[in-house]
């Protein structure tokens, strides 16, 4: 933390208001999500797809190259946000176009996720559990796969009522075969208001004035730009890769940065008391 001052006048603000005027934005790649497992990577929900079995020998090689030719430009800190922009939106029309030749059935999604080794952060079911049990909108505002993501929930049993998701979904044909991807284009940069202005969301949680914010990039910390008459935002973010050269530019953006922690303990722990869950 770079001001602990700043972060428990929001924290308390946070409890004083209640859980009436309070909403959580997260994202959900390696945010809700972890980043590794006993050394090895897990997947996004765009991984879930590219490392599946129904994508070919030639189409995951692709797939590879665009992720080792555009990800250090994602992450590079020095390349101007305007620069990255349209590289992003390079990166991702390709990775669909791809996706789109190698005909995904619908009804393989569940087997995919399955079969991957994507897994949530531990502690991820007490703060899935945590908001459902005092109704507190949780919307994922994420760059990846909607049908993928939402799948993920299911199956670990946690997509409650509560749970607004706004993601990149598939658009299937009549015989359930990927045709297109639907509009709009959501990448890591464009995470905001822009993108948000057609959704009924954010005119449902108007009132939802105080906000935690969990992200894993600095591209995450527009999502609750739409928002109007924001009071008190608190910013959580995961610092999970090239911790010593991040960790800076991580500090003087978010109020909270948690290094290589694959756990959501400290957010469950700021959840608890705000709920006054202390007993």
């Amino acid at each position: 933390m770079k001001n602990p001052e700043h972060v428990q006048r929001v924290i308390s603000a946070l409890r004083k208001e209640g859980t009436d005027k309070l909403q959580v934005i997260s994202d959900f790649d390696m945010t809700l999500s972890r980043f590794g497992f006993n050394g090895r990577r897990c997947p996004t929900s765009h991984n879930i797809l590219d490392n599946s079995r129904v994508i070919s020998e030639e189409g995951r090689k692709k797939l590879k190259d665009l992720l080792q030719y555009y990800y250090p430009i994602e992450i590079d800190l020095n390349q101007p946000m305007e620069e990255k922009r349209p590289l992003m939106v390079e990166w991702w029309t390709k990775a669909h176009n791809l996706l789109l030749e190698q005909k995904i059935l619908k009804s393989d999604i569940a087997k995919i996720v399955r079969e991957s080794e994507v897994m949530l952060r531990d502690g991820a079911n007490t703060f899935f559990d945590q908001l459902h049990q005092h109704n507190i909108p949780l919307f994922i505002f994420s760059a990846g796969v909607g049908d993928v993501l939402e799948e993920v929930l299911r199956q670990v049993e946690v997509f409650h009522p509560n749970i607004n998701v706004v993601a990149n979904y598939m658009d299937f044909d009549d015989k359930g075969v990927l045709r297109r991807f639907k509009e709009p284009l959501i990448h890591t940069y464009n995470k905001n208001n822009t993108v948000l202005e057609k959704t009924e969301h954010f005119q449902l949680l108007s009132s939802r004035t105080n906000i935690i914010l969990l992200g894993d990039s600095l591209g995450d910390l527009s999502m609750a730009d739409g928002v109007p008459n924001v009071e008190n935002v608190l910013t959580v973010g995961f610092l999970n890769d090239k911790v010593d050269e991040r960790r800076g530019k991580y500090r003087d953006a978010y109020d909270i940065v948690l290094e290589k922690d694959e756990t959501l303990d400290v957010v469950n722990g700021i959840l608890c008391y705000i709920l006054g869950d202390l007993n």
